[in-house]
């Protein structure tokens, strides 16, 4: 018992340990390439190549990994990996048009329908159900995101377009990676690593000419400066514990619990821009920032409940593979029966 519980405490610190990781260098990156990218910091507006350094300096360090004996390599068959990367980069370039061509109000609200589209799709390829307690969370969660974010509402058809695919192209992409760790027996980093060369040599290779599209601009002309190289630097040195953690937490959750609490990713970019850069702070964004915790506590509740409900059952399915259809039926009656005759007697044993 003792063993269990040390297990199972380690487990817990491990899985706070990914969030962690993930919620960090999440909110570092963005910081990282709010001053990378803005008017005012380097003027570096080449998001898509930008992630293509990314995955370059990702696939590099999982080379390493490898090289080195620190992580296995497992075989994943080559036209899988294609098929991720396809999607993913789809993802990335997709977001990136649906950002442009849309007002910001437009592209928050796209990205908080990811939660119900994901459930969905993890209902129909997987046939995934989930109980009314984390159908709850997940609206109150959307809701209080959509309050102390959604401004402007302006869309068109062509950002319209783009936003469907997004959207489409993000909640598969973080399907993917639960159902292919979980498929080939593979970790979360060593997935990462099959994966990242492929999305680095496509993005580098197809990023300029999106970049382009974007901002009209060719990275071949941009002056890059010493500061400018140190915070591309950094933005991939975070992109790296970045696509970890991604992997890491929808390996051990799913890729609704990634979208739900990865919420707290957006609470807490809206708290330090408000810090460090002097953003407007209203009480529409206050309010919807504590509707939001309420949400995401909810949702853990809920999460906990739903998986004592699963030990609880495959418990009982233990008990009743373990004897036999007589000794369970009479065991079954026995239980009825002191039931009933505690009713009879006016209480009931709990």
């Amino acid at each position: 018992m003792a063993a269990e519980n040390e297990k199972k405490s380690s487990s817990a610190v491990s899985d706070m340990g990914a969030w962690a990781m993930n919620v960090i260098s999440s909110v570092g990156i963005i910081m990282a390439n709010k001053q990378l990218m803005s008017s005012s910091g380097f003027a570096f507006s080449f998001a898509t190549t930008l992630t293509g350094f990314h995955f370059a300096l990702t696939a590099l360090v999982g080379m390493v990994s490898n090289a080195t004996g620190l992580s296995a390599s497992k075989h994943v068959p080559m036209w899988e990996l294609i098929w991720f990367s396809i999607v993913a980069n789809v993802s990335i370039a997709a977001m990136n048009f649906s950002l442009m061509l849309n007002s910001v109000g437009f592209y928050q609200i796209s990205k908080l329908s990811m939660i119900p589209v994901v459930c969905v799709m993890e209902w129909i390829l997987h046939s995934k159900r989930y109980s009314r307690e984390v159908k709850i969370a997940v609206v109150v969660v959307v809701v209080g995101v959509g309050i102390c974010t959604v401004t402007d509402v302006k869309v068109n058809a062509k950002g319209f377009i783009c936003a469907c695919v997004a959207i489409f192209s993000s909640s598969l992409q973080q399907i993917l990676i639960g159902s292919l760790q979980k498929k080939y027996s593979i970790g979360s980093f060593e997935l990462l690593s099959k994966t990242a060369p492929i999305q680095a040599l496509s993005l580098l290779v197809v990023g300029p000419l999106v970049d382009y599209l974007l901002s009209g601009k060719f990275i071949m002309k941009y002056n890059m400066s010493s500061g400018c190289f140190l915070f591309i630097l950094l933005s991939c040195a975070l992109a790296v514990f970045c696509n970890i953690s991604q992997y890491l937490c929808i390996g051990r959750f799913s890729a609704v619990s990634f979208q739900v609490i990865g919420h707290m990713k957006t609470v807490c970019i809206l708290t330090l821009g408000w810090v460090l850069f002097d953003s407007a702070m209203t009480f529409k964004n206050v309010a919807g920032m504590i509707v939001a915790i309420v949400g995401m506590v909810i949702y853990s509740w809920a999460m906990e409940l739903e998986k004592q409900s699963n030990i609880a059952a495959k418990a009982l399915n233990s008990v009743k593979h373990s004897l036999t259809e007589e000794e369970f039926g009479l065991l079954k009656e026995g239980v009825e029966t002191t039931q009933s005759r505690d009713v009879e007697l006016g209480y009931t044993k709990g």
